[in-house]
Formats: structure tokens, sequence, C-alpha cells
């Protein structure tokens, strides 16, 4: 059985943490490219503007942004992929960056749609190399591989070239590669991408086993809304390489959504103008769904309630979609906030 790890410190600490890239820049036709040779221009892109926050033990962290926004460069710093051109971070203790054999040997980083098993041999082939690569005693990794395929149902999988798996299939088997050697800290980024809904459960339902089985402290990417609501209760929020938010998800949607979602079931909604209550988003057979700001939506329940013959009513708030969009939407000079 995978053993739990200790929560009485942050795993992952991150200080003021920067990554400039500069690239050359010129203008397109045979004489820019000439003039480029002797006077070459360049500018700065600010993938990561020094970011801070801290990650504890067991927590399964949401890591958002848009395209663009620094989370894989953030990512593939605190793995040890890239040196930082300001600040610093803690991993475990270890400088991501120096790449200390035992720090590798702790924590794993997983891209969706990046290979880590070889294209032509069986699964289970692959999963023997990376036992030789981490050192892993045979008592061990049979243990781990059996738990493993129990959790994710690889067995019909295990004896299957690479090349010939779904990309569900692939996915599953590249997730268990990279949890062979126990690492403590994992490093998602996007690994349900392109999977179909029944998959994005099935992996999110591990990812959440894993951490209940391990105590696994887990920095999450997704575009995928799903995964976010089912696995983080909170959530890191960046753009622009500018962290806007680090607290609670339900803190989140509280603090950037303006507006509730009032839906109605009444017996019939013929000729009635609904506008008067606030923004009609949705009408069909006697259901309809309004926008209202959040501070008038105790008035406008209300008024709905005295004029009109309702069946049933419900107040929510709008998809972590929208919240998520809005927050996106802010300007790249906003200031941290925190929840």
């Amino acid at each position: 059985m995978f053993q739990k790890s200790p929560s009485d410190q942050p795993v992952i600490q991150v200080e003021k943490l920067r990554k400039i890239y500069t690239v050359s820049e010129r203008e397109a036709g045979v004489l820019a490219a000439l003039r480029g040779l002797v006077h070459r221009r360049t500018r700065q892109i600010r993938a990561v503007d020094g970011i801070t926050f801290h990650v504890n033990a067991g927590e399964i962290v949401g890591f958002l942004g848009p395209n663009g926004a620094g989370k894989t460069t953030t990512l593939k710093m605190l793995a040890g992929l890239l040196h930082p051109t300001d600040g610093d971070a803690r991993v475990l203790g270890f400088r991501p960056w120096e790449r200390e054999r035992e720090y590798l040997r702790r924590m794993t980083l997983v891209m969706g749609q990046r290979n880590q098993l070889i294209w032509d041999i069986p699964v289970i082939d692959s999963f023997e190399l990376n036992r030789a690569v981490y050192n892993i005693p045979w008592d061990e990794y049979r243990r781990t591989v059996e738990e493993l395929v129990a959790l994710l149902d690889l067995s019909p999988l295990l004896h299957k070239p690479v090349r010939n798996l779904s990309l569900g299939e692939r996915m599953k088997c590249e997730i268990a590669a990279s949890l062979l050697h126990r690492p403590r800290v994992l490093f998602l980024d996007e690994p349900t991408i392109g999977l179909d809904v029944t998959m994005q459960r099935r992996i999110r339902g591990f990812v959440a086993e894993y951490n209940r089985r391990t105590g696994a402290t887990i920095l999450l990417t997704s575009h995928y809304m799903a995964d976010v609501e089912a696995l983080c209760k909170r959530v890191i929020v960046i753009h622009h390489g500018i962290l806007l938010f680090d607290g609670a998800l339900e803190a989140l949607v509280d603090r950037f959504s303006p507006f509730k979602l009032i839906t109605v079931e009444l017996a019939s909604t013929t000729h009635r103008d609904f506008s008067v209550y606030g923004q009609v988003v949705h009408q069909d057979e006697g259901i309809v769904t309004l926008r209202v700001p959040k501070a008038a939506t105790p008035q406008v329940t209300g008024r709905l309630l005295a004029d009109l013959a309702i069946l049933d009513l419900t107040v929510q708030d709008p998809p972590i979609e929208e919240v998520i969009e809005h927050v996106f939407s802010q300007p790249e000079e906003t200031s941290l906030v925190t929840g």
C-alpha cells in the first residue's frame, strides 16, 4: 500500500518567481533580414511575472489561466526543467532546477498528450524500464503496479504496444508510469485534454483516490472546469504571468461573479415578458432562466413569487466557466486578490 506524506508544513513554496524570455524581432522581407544581421531588435516576454504562493501537503490545487498565462512555464520550473530569471522556489525542501536525484525521485510531471512511454513496445516493458531508471526494488514495484492496475483498470492494456492504444488508454498508462516511483508531489498539466467525457471522469476519479490513499500534493492545470470542480477546493489563477487570485473555489465565484441565475418552472409562460425581472438566458416549455445582479436577487425572487404561479424556483451561481472567463477579462495590471 502507498504511504501518506507528512502534512505539517508547505510542500510547495514559491516566492516572487519570474521567467523572462528574450526573443528576436524583425519585419518580413530580405532587406529586413539583412538589417537584422547588423542591428538585431529584441523584446522581452514576461511568461511568469513575480508570483508567490504556497501549497500544503495533501492539497489538490487548481492552477488556472488562459493559454499563454504562464501555467506550464511555472510547472516546468517547479519540475526542474527550466531555470527562473528571478525569485525562488522550494518543493519538498529542494530547489527544483538544481535537479538533485532525491528530488527527482519524489516528484512527477504529467503533461497531457506528451509521450513518455516507448511507442513500439508493450506497456509493461515501459513500466519495467521506469523501474530500472528509478531503481525501484522488485517487491515494491510489483505491489505498486498491482495497485495502479486495479485503480486504473489496466489489465487488458499491459501487453499491448503503446502505438495500439487509444488516446484515453494511453493517458491512463502514462499516468501509471509516472507514479511507479510513488512521488509525493504531482504536477499535472492538462491530464484529461482531448479525452472523452467518460475517460475524463475516470481520470478524475483516479486522481482523487490516489490523493486520498497517499496524501500526495497535487498542482493541476486544466481547461475542463469539471476537473477543477471535482478535485480542487482551492484554485490559483494567473493571467499574463501575474497572480490574480489564490483562495477557495467558492470564494472565487463569490468575488468575481456579479450575477446569479434564477430558474423558475411555471404552468405556462405564454405571452409574458420576463425581461422585466432580469436578462432572459433561457426560455422553453414552462421553464425560464434569468440572469440578475447578485445584490438584486432577493428582491427579484420575491417579485417572481408574488407575481407568478410558480411550480419550482432555484437560485444558482453561474457556471464556473463564466466566472473564470470574467477573471481572465481583468486588466493585466490587476493586483493580487486573495480569497
